[in-house]
Parts: C-alpha cells; structure tokens; sequence
C-alpha cells in the first residue's frame, strides 16, 4: 500500500532552489528543494485548492505558469485566513 507520490509543479527561486507542490494521497505538501536539503513549507489537503488537474483538459502548472499559480494560491489562502 501506500500513497502515490504526484508533483504538481515546481518553480525555481533561486540558481540551485526550487519551490516543489507534491500531492501524497488527499494531502499536498510545498517543499523546498535545495541541494542535499527539503524542507516542508507548508500542508494542505487537495480540497482546498482548486488545481488545475480539476479542470478538464488541463495540464499541470509548470515553469513560470506554476510560480504565478503559486503566488495566486497564497495570497487566496491569506485572504482567507485574515477573514
């Protein structure tokens, strides 16, 4: 048994770092990718995003189309939690 493990996207930040969205079951987790190092920047569960693997015909986020999607996610999320 055991959890598929699916990247959504990732976006660079840096020369050698990465920004990593991982999806393991109904949980998704931001990571932060450096050499020799991974950091958990945040968890989610998956209801409460809107990915675009929800919407037909649709491909995942990557490159500077992913980092967009990830700035819009979390100023959502901000919002949200400021309400």
């Amino acid at each position: 048994g055991g959890a598929a493990v699916k990247v959504l996207g990732a976006a660079a930040v840096g020369p050698r770092e990465r920004v990593v969205l991982v999806e393991i079951g109904e949980d998704v987790l931001v990571l932060g990718v450096a050499p020799g190092s991974v950091t958990r920047l945040h968890e989610m569960k998956r209801a409460e995003l809107a990915l675009p693997a929800d919407l037909p015909g649709q491909p995942p986020p990557a490159g500077k189309s992913f980092a967009t999607w990830l700035h819009q996610a979390a100023q959502r999320r901000e919002r949200r939690d400021e309400a």
